[in-house]
């Protein structure tokens, strides 16, 4: 039986290019986007997804060339506004909102009614109100339209960008990596929000990096690589082997695995006694041994990322001890801890790890330029071949060692920080979600510095929500529930480390319970 002949494509992108100053970030790139239809776009951080998200939202103007379709009709996209008079519609990963207004108001920014409907009247914020009740009842939303923005959840807040575009009749919303700050129940609604805007027929461009998304929600899949489009996959047509070798073009199968030698600890290089904060972490106890991966995982909230900033001393802690190579650490700051060979990769590089105002080079170079000082003046020749050195071993895709860390892709701006601590050269390295936003293949680079950072002797703290990951790059792994260390697997214990035993843990389950004894 033949497939029923496809509706036409409410979008077409043809031959769009993009260059910038020493990059050409697209390349003679074409997308068909059909409505009703949930189409995601993948490709590693640089693969151009936002770039070319960003010229179909009017916030970049592509390469002479290339044209924009919409309905079959040739169309210029001059800006944002014209944009959304296109019905074009973006939702960003870093939400747009003002927090200070209602939800209301942020629905309508822009398009404000006003009193006596001619555009030097008030703004009628009642008539707002009521203008957007019906959209929110259309999405479920529990809550009203004046409502503070300030006052709600990330997964609330997201809601709102999505009820801004459907009052905005936009009828192609993009969505770039939209569960990412997202609990496993919220990613569930977002869910079904995006299966009811389906089947009203709007087009939604879907941007993951995850596999099991992409999986449960995509009707079609389009693939970029460096700047240029490799191909699309129906539904019925994916699998994850043609999906990654569609974006890395290589073979990549497996790549969370490590070699697991027989479990044979080094030295403990750090030791960890009852440690508690004020407000979630209580009583906990670790070692870790050189040339070790230890594996913290645990549900949202169980006090992982709090117990590595008690570690590294960005938290204070009310009780326990703390020493590296045996040595009691004195003070307890941020400062303290690097000095003593302990360092910390935040899980928001944006806003508590990088300088995005600044160059690579110096990202590179914060933390030890006092190296590089003579007589009082700076060697700049020295840190810029330290920069060099650091761009070439961690492959850190970058035109030049100047350019601004905050225009690279994410998997690129986790390598520049993951250098910037590694020229401390550390005893210690706490990674906390070390691939958040990060794609496949810059992952594989990672869990490669991982693996030979371990080889060289240096004890590794991994946080990870993603359990493929721990099981993956961990040697041994402790499991954190409200708090409190729940139980450990691996290493000495002699217990496998499975989904399914973290999982037991994490959720406090009789069974691992009794295992955990």
């Amino acid at each position: 039986m033949s497939r029923p002949e496809p509706p036409r494509p409410i979008l077409e992108m043809r031959g769009i290019s993009k260059t910038f100053p020493g990059v050409r970030a697209l390349d003679n790139v074409s997308l068909s986007v059909r409505p009703g239809v949930v189409h995601s776009l993948m490709g590693e951080n640089g693969a151009g997804k936002s770039t070319l998200m960003k010229i179909l939202s009017g916030a970049y103007e592509a390469d002479p060339g290339g044209e924009i379709l919409i309905d079959g009709q040739k169309v210029q996209i001059d800006g944002p506004l014209a944009a959304r008079e296109l019905g074009i519609a973006v939702i960003y990963q870093e939400l747009s909102l003002a927090p200070n207004l209602s939800v209301s108001e942020n629905i309508h920014a822009g398009r404000e009614l006003r009193r006596g409907g001619h555009r030097w009247g008030t703004v009628d914020r009642k008539a707002m109100e009521r203008d957007c009740e019906d959209v929110l009842k259309r999405l479920g939303a529990n809550f009203g339209p004046g409502t503070l923005v300030g006052s709600l959840s990330i997964a609330e807040c997201q809601l709102v960008e999505i009820a801004r575009a459907v009052h905005a009749n936009a009828r192609i919303i993009v969505m770039d990596e939209p569960t990412t700050p997202l609990s496993s129940r919220e990613t569930e609604y977002l869910f079904k929000l995006i299966r009811q805007l389906r089947e009203e027929g709007i087009a939604i461009i879907y941007i993951s990096h995850r596999m099991a998304e992409v999986y449960e929600l995509s009707d079609r899949v389009s693939v970029l690589r460096d700047g240029t489009y490799v191909g699309t996959l129906e539904r019925d047509e994916l699998s994850a082997e043609r999906l990654v070798g569609m974006m890395v073009g290589r073979d990549i199968s497996g790549f969370y695995k490590k070699a697991h030698a027989p479990y044979d600890p080094g030295e403990v290089v750090l030791r960890v006694r009852d440690v508690a904060d004020a407000r979630r972490v209580r009583g906990c106890s670790l070692d870790l041994h050189a040339g070790e991966v230890l594996g913290i995982a645990g549900l949202v909230g169980a006090g992982r990322t709090e117990l590595a900033r008690l570690i590294f001393g960005a938290e204070p802690r009310v009780s326990g001890e703390i020493a590296v190579d045996g040595k009691t650490l004195p003070g307890h700051t941020p400062r303290d801890a690097i000095d003593a060979g302990v360092v910390y990769l935040t899980e928001d590089r944006k806003h508590q790890g990088l300088f995005l105002d600044m160059s690579v080079r110096d990202n590179i170079n914060v933390a030890v330029c006092g190296r590089d000082a003579r007589f009082g003046v700076l060697d700049r020749a020295r840190g810029a071949a330290r920069a060099s050195e650091a761009i070439r071993s961690l492959s850190i895709r970058v035109p030049h060692a100047r350019v601004n860390v905050g225009a690279l892709s994410g998997g690129n701006q986790q390598k520049v920080l993951l250098s910037r601590l590694l020229e401390t050269r550390p005893r210690v390295l706490i990674l906390d979600e070390p691939t958040r936003g990060v794609d496949i293949g810059a992952k594989s680079e990672i869990y490669r510095i991982i693996n030979d950072l371990a080889k060289s002797g240096v004890g590794i703290i991994v946080i990870s929500s993603e359990l493929p990951e721990i099981i993956g790059v961990a040697d041994r792994v402790i499991v954190m529930r409200e708090g409190v260390f729940a139980g450990e697997l691996g290493g000495y214990t002699g217990k496998p480390i499975t989904q399914e035993a973290i999982i037991e843990l994490a959720t406090g389950s009789q069974s691992a319970l009794g295992e955990a004894a």
